[in-house]
């Protein structure tokens, strides 16, 4: 593996991470906004936004970024999250230049108000059908009931009434701060000509404007509290739980991942036995978010509501006896194995390297290889995973419950 870096005079930076031997090539635009950086009043629009961005250019209409994608036989998409926009595609390595084009044009679109209008309805419609889903509910009153004020409490999609009331020109106006090349990372990964690429960059994207692109990133203290929801619309139990973890930028945020593993990543884990093993929750899992300064661990019951208090109660034993007598070594290293085997196995094809490679480079300004990864993972020792669960950051948990109206 070569991994390059380079930066054009505005500011977009292009890292790539080349494999002569793959049989493909993954390129995407890393853009560093998501709900945290947005205001109360404009609340959703970058994933609005994400949207419109395969609305066309002054280049091209709708139809030709869709026809053109679909020409080079690319698989292509995008997401956002709380601090990410992201848009890739995959192609094989004699579409890089064709490919190049298009995403970078696509980074420049029009935003026309016709289809802004039309798109808005879109958007609308899948509010309404994620609300519809009681674990995304969950989840949604969980963040904002964890975090109040702080940015990252604030929604993805954003509110109906926030969607309905948003303008094209206020859009445009947060587009043109947030796009800006100095907040943009082109990555590539796989079998690519770095020398083309940058010059193609250059063609395409010098005269991108820069701007002054903050990102509030303050301090976040829990404070232990428990909700319950009614919904006539399930029949199930929904319980979410969050509690402090480790920013993207603290390297114990490994040890964080690896406890994870141990406490509630799937079939054999503590929360398993506990829980799913003997019928008590039909799902118990925990798991570690790190975000741009700040972290946290999540964790997920789905049960019966006649069972959901019990399911509760054993999901709080089971992580306070971790916390308190610790982990052993050898659930320890069959965890560093399984994490291990996730990143290999991801970092087997160029589509599996992008992302890591370019979220290192967002918050971390770093080249991790896949054995670099692997590594930090093998390096992780019992007592650093120890001394986390020690600090008992549960103790400061949020849980939201959701279920059927008591009869």
């Amino acid at each position: 593996m070569n991994y390059y870096q380079h930066q054009l005079n505005n500011g977009l930076t292009i890292v790539g991470e080349h494999d002569a031997d793959a049989r493909s090539l993954a390129m995407g635009y890393f853009v560093r906004t998501g709900s945290r950086d947005e205001t109360p009043e404009v609340n959703g629009v970058s994933h609005f936004l994400e949207h419109m961005m395969f609305k066309g250019t002054a280049n091209r209409t709708p139809d030709d970024v869709n026809r053109e994608f679909d020409e080079m036989g690319a698989r292509y998409n995008a997401f956002t999250s709380e601090e990410n926009t992201v848009y890739y595609g995959n192609v094989l390595p004699q579409f890089q230049e064709k490919l190049q084009a298009l995403l970078s044009d696509m980074m420049r679109p029009a935003l026309r108000e016709e289809d802004f209008n039309m798109e808005k309805n879109v958007i609308l419609e899948e509010i309404a059908m994620y609300w519809d889903r009681p674990q995304f509910r969950v989840f949604e009153q969980l963040r904002e009931s964890y975090y109040g004020d702080h940015p990252l409490g604030a929604s993805i999609l954003g509110s109906a009434e926030s969607i309905k009331n948003l303008s094209a020109q206020q859009m445009q106006k947060y587009f043109s701060q947030r796009y800006a090349a100095n907040n943009l990372t082109m990555v590539l990964t796989g079998n690519f000509d770095w020398d083309k690429a940058c010059a193609d960059a250059d063609k395409w994207c010098a005269n991108w404007n820069t701007d002054n692109v903050p990102r509030e990133l303050p301090d976040h203290k829990a404070v232990a509290r428990e909700e319950r929801l009614a919904d006539d619309k399930t029949n199930r139990a929904h319980i979410a739980l969050m509690a402090p973890g480790f920013s993207a930028q603290d390297p114990r945020r490994i040890a964080a991942e690896v406890a994870s593993e141990v406490i509630g990543a799937g079939d054999g884990s503590h929360l398993y036995w506990a829980l799913v093993h003997p019928g008590i929750a039909e799902a118990a899992q925990i798991g570690h978010d790190a975000n741009d300064g700040d972290g946290a661990f999540y964790g997920y019951l789905l049960a019966d509501p006649a069972r959901s208090a019990q399911a509760l109660e054993t999901f709080k034993k089971v992580i306070a006896d971790a916390c308190e007598s610790g982990l052993k070594a050898d659930e320890v290293e069959r965890a560093k194995r399984r994490l291990a085997t996730h990143v290999l196995l991801g970092s087997e094809t160029p589509m599996g390297r992008m992302r890591p490679l370019g979220m290192d480079q967002v918050y971390r300004q770093e080249y991790r290889s896949a054995l670099n990864l692997l590594e930090q993972i093998e390096s992780v020792e019992l007592s650093e995973v120890n001394e986390i669960l020690s600090k008992s950051t549960f103790d400061a948990a949020t849980v939201v419950v959701l279920e059927p109206p008591a009869v």
